[in-house]
């Protein structure tokens, strides 16, 4: 974790914003610390910290306009920023259900654009969602009864994109299994 990006995060309000767990500042910091424990690359570990800032296709606060990538990339990287924005910008309806597969199309919903990311950022994907995820599940109540099951079947045909230690967590959260 940067200096710098716990700066720009408390600049922009992050330690206010309520977010499943407290604030969204602390669910940054808990995703980041969950992808090191996993033994995440550096610019990984710091996309993680910083993946909300340009808002998600599931959390539409936007700490920054997208005009400011630079400032970003500035303060953790130019790979992490790029992580950061191909996080934000994932159109999750269209891109989810063939992100494993290699000819699978992955929809920017800022641009409309549409791309088959190469594996490795299906990978830095696929890890970053899960590690998001799965720390709001773990801090939620009553989490089991209702998203469990759903997050199951989206991470399971994930198995060949994530980690060891990725898949390992999915199993003791929500129960996944290899097949």
């Amino acid at each position: 974790m940067t200096a710098k990006a716990l700066e720009m995060l408390a600049a922009a309000g992050a330690e206010e914003i309520k977010h499943p767990g407290g604030t969204l500042l602390a669910h940054l910091r808990r995703t980041s610390e969950l992808l090191a424990s996993w033994g995440a690359r550096p610019a990984l570990v710091s996309a993680g910290l910083c993946h909300a800032f340009f808002g998600t296709d599931g959390f539409r606060v936007a700490l920054l306009d997208l005009d400011r990538r630079a400032e970003l990339a500035d303060a953790i990287g130019a790979e992490a920023e790029a992580l950061v924005y191909f996080y934000a910008s994932c159109d999750r309806k269209a891109s989810y259900p063939a992100l494993a597969d290699d000819k699978g199309v992955f929809v920017d919903r800022y641009t409309g654009v549409h791309m088959c990311p190469d594996l490795d950022a299906r990978r830095d994907f696929a890890e970053l969602t899960v590690a998001n995820e799965l720390d709001i599940a773990v801090v939620s109540p009553g989490f089991h009864s209702g998203q469990g099951q759903d997050l199951r079947a989206l991470f399971t045909p994930w198995r060949p994109l994530l980690s060891e230690p990725a898949w390992a967590y999915c199993r003791d959260v929500v129960g996944a299994t290899d097949g």
